[in-house]
């Protein structure tokens, strides 16, 4: 199966800016951008990243505020916070050889980091991955690594799979199957996510003062903002 989803790669899989890349660096902030956010929002939004902070020391020697305010619009601003505190201890000791140390870096991101950039034989499981793995009944190697991210999320998709369209479908026992949906999360309208993301754009476009004193507590213990005084801030402002 793994012969036929490679060639199925090299002529359907997605062309992303850091695909192709060893830098260390550049992987890491794709893979946290990625988390729970949509590769079509994420693309942009690297390039303008990169452009900015093009290194590691680029980052860890920006103010936190900056990095808070250039992760607008992406959502879970805690992966700003982390992702710069990870720079941090990248810039002052290197890279680890447990990427699962850095902050924010869960067993997944610090095996992607692992293949992609150090060429360990390593095979990174995200929800994709598992997902082909799981229909499909079979084994696949590290080298199988980005055609399988790519496959789950264009045509072994979690509800309605495109079987007409995978390269795998023949070999598959799942072929033709549905799936129930899975809401992972509550809808955003309405929800203290949003009143979280509405208080911290607030701050963020300089607002010393929001009313919504329960999302600026939640903001303040996840390090997103700092109170002193009845005074709202980002971090070091």
């Amino acid at each position: 199966m793994e012969s036929l989803l490679l060639a199925w790669f090299r002529r359907h899989g997605r062309d992303l800016p850091w695909r192709g890349s060893r830098d260390a660096y550049a992987i890491l902030v794709s893979e946290v951008m990625a988390q729970q956010t949509q590769i079509a929002r994420v693309v942009p939004r690297w390039e303008e990243w990169m452009a900015r902070w093009p290194s590691v020391e680029a980052l860890a020697a920006a103010p936190l505020a900056d990095v808070i305010r250039a992760w607008q619009g992406l959502g879970y601003n805690r992966r700003a916070v982390s992702l710069h505190r990870a720079a941090v201890v990248i810039a002052r000791d290197g890279w680890p050889g447990d990427l699962t140390s850095l902050p924010g870096v869960g067993r997944y991101t610090a095996d992607a980091v692992a293949a992609f950039a150090f060429g360990r034989d390593v095979l990174p499981v995200d929800v994709n991955v598992q997902r082909v793995m799981e229909r499909t009944g079979a084994s696949f190697g590290p080298a199988a690594a980005q055609a399988l991210m790519d496959l789950g999320a264009t045509v072994c998709l979690a509800r309605v799979p495109r079987c007409a369209a995978c390269p795998l479908a023949d070999g598959c026992p799942s072929r033709g199957r549905r799936y129930e949906a899975v809401r992972k999360q509550g809808p955003l309208e309405g929800s203290f996510r949003q009143r979280r993301a509405r208080a911290l754009r607030a701050v963020a476009a300089g607002a010393s003062a929001v009313a919504d004193a329960e999302a600026v507590e939640s903001l303040a213990r996840d390090g997103l903002v700092h109170v002193d005084g009845g005074r709202v801030a980002l971090p070091g402002q």
